[in-house]
């Protein structure tokens, strides 16, 4: 019964039947002649000594010297504490095996669910992608806007048939983009004028476009290279509720651009551009460009519009302009 249990603890930590085998006959008949051993379990020659080898590695038995000299077990204390160890590390290396399986499934399985998710456009698909975007809206769009653009002819008009349609718009315009050049004149004041509702910060988080609660465009840009050339197409899932939730936090936190589209009080449209870009934290050099002045007559413009409010500066001027309806 002894031997049994002896056996199957050797072979729980590893140990090979045979091996076990000559194990137990060390450990009844050493220290004596390795042939001896051999004898007493019906081993010898190249089976004997592999037999005597595996015990040799784990740890349990003393190397035999050349010519089959007298052999003994190692203290079963030490021995099996090195046998554990190999078993520990066997463990280890396995756990990190099958982990590193499971991570490489989990990654494949993932990639694979994903593809229904999540959508890349590339170069020149950008452009189709986003007018079939528009044109599919149905209630509303929401749109964080920011430099760089990707050139898409008839934007505005798509966004002007897209307003004609009933479906409301919600743009967010980073000050960067009341900056670009002409954008104001040509693609923003159009779209404000037929009932766009836009707001103004000095950044956004990132350049998004969400059509009704269906799906969202969301550009890759290189800053640096002033280049747009990847968009993702997110479908429902949580990173869908999350662009959502970001979008409506940066549509409270921002400045209105307008409060109506009548004119109020013989306000020129100038003097409205000048307000706009003002309030979005714009450079005097910047406003000047695109209201066509110099920086001098933009000082006198600004100090008009100071004292038809009341303002003793510029900050008080943007918020006495919002409360007038100007912005």
């Amino acid at each position: 019964m002894a031997n049994a249990k002896l056996g199957e603890a050797l072979r729980l930590l590893g140990l090979g039947a045979t091996a076990a085998r000559v194990y137990r006959a060390l450990l009844e008949r050493a220290p004596a002649p390795l042939a001896e051993i051999g004898a007493a379990v019906g081993l010898d020659g190249p089976a004997l000594v592999a037999a005597y080898g595996e015990l040799v590695d784990a740890g349990l038995a003393s190397p035999a010297a050349d010519g089959g000299a007298t052999v003994a077990p190692v203290p079963p204390a030490a021995g099996l504490e090195i046998l554990g160890r190999h078993r520990a590390a066997e463990l280890d290396e396995s756990r990190i095996t099958v982990g590193g399986a499971f991570e490489a499934f989990r990654r494949q399985r993932l990639a694979a669910y994903g593809d229904d998710l999540v959508e890349v456009v590339t170069g020149e698909a950008i452009g189709p992608r986003m007018r079939q975007a528009w044109a599919s809206a149905r209630q509303q769009i929401r749109q964080l806007d920011s430099p760089p653009y990707f050139k898409v002819p008839g934007a505005t008009d798509d966004a002007l048939a897209t307003l004609a349609r009933g479906v409301t718009q919600r743009v967010v315009y980073s000050r960067a983009s009341l900056e670009q050049p002409g954008h104001l004149e040509r693609s923003i004041e159009p779209v404000v004028a037929a009932g766009e509702q836009a707001r103004v910060l000095p950044s956004v988080p990132v350049k998004l476009v969400i059509i009704d609660d269906a799906y969202a465009l969301v550009s890759l840009s290189i800053r640096e290279a002033d280049v747009f050339t990847t968009m993702l197409v997110v479908q429902p899932c949580g990173l869908l509720s999350a662009l959502v939730a970001l979008f409506e936090q940066s549509w409270r936190d921002a400045l209105p651009l307008h409060g109506r589209t009548a004119l109020p009080g013989g306000l020129a449209p100038a003097d409205r551009r000048l307000l706009w870009l003002l309030a979005g934290g714009a450079a005097d050099e910047v406003i000047a460009r695109e209201i066509g002045v110099s920086r001098r007559t933009l000082f006198r413009r600004v100090q008009v519009l100071m004292a038809r409010t009341g303002a003793s500066n510029r900050f008080q001027l943007a918020l006495q302009a919002q409360r007038h309806g100007w912005l």
